[in-house]
């Protein structure tokens, strides 16, 4: 099926003032791949998912859910405790999302190497 042939005549990622573009970027963005990656396993604490994601800033944590949850991939689940418990889990939309930056993000895992050594080739036959 082509997926173009699903997309409104009017969206396209390709045009320079088209929405989808800043769509694109909240989930091609390196935190927002890792975070949508983690929960398509399972719904995640904030301090879980930090773990989880690793290396990632308590500040870009917080910003990239806040915008994932701003675009519909997200739910936020507050509980009235104490102390405070907030989960995070996907929508319906961001379960979508999330499954094709994680067919991406396999992919890349099992490519690494071959990248890898394309890189050595191309600055060995730059080197002098």
């Amino acid at each position: 099926m082509d997926v173009r042939a699903e997309t409104s005549a009017d969206v396209s990622v390709k045009a320079p003032m088209c929405p989808s573009r800043g769509v694109l970027e909240h989930v091609t963005s390196r935190w927002g791949v890792l975070v949508l990656a983690a929960l398509v396993e399972r719904p995640y604490r904030f301090a879980e998912l930090r773990r989880e994601v690793g290396g990632v800033s308590e500040k870009m944590l917080t910003q990239t859910l806040r915008t994932l949850e701003r675009d519909g991939f997200l739910l936020r689940r507050a509980y009235p405790v104490i102390p405070p418990r907030v989960d995070y889990s996907l929508t319906d939309l961001g379960r979508e999302a999330a499954e094709q930056v994680w067919a991406l993000a396999r992919w890349t895992e099992r490519r690494t190497s071959d990248v890898q050594a394309a890189r050595a080739r191309y600055d060995e036959a730059r080197t002098p």
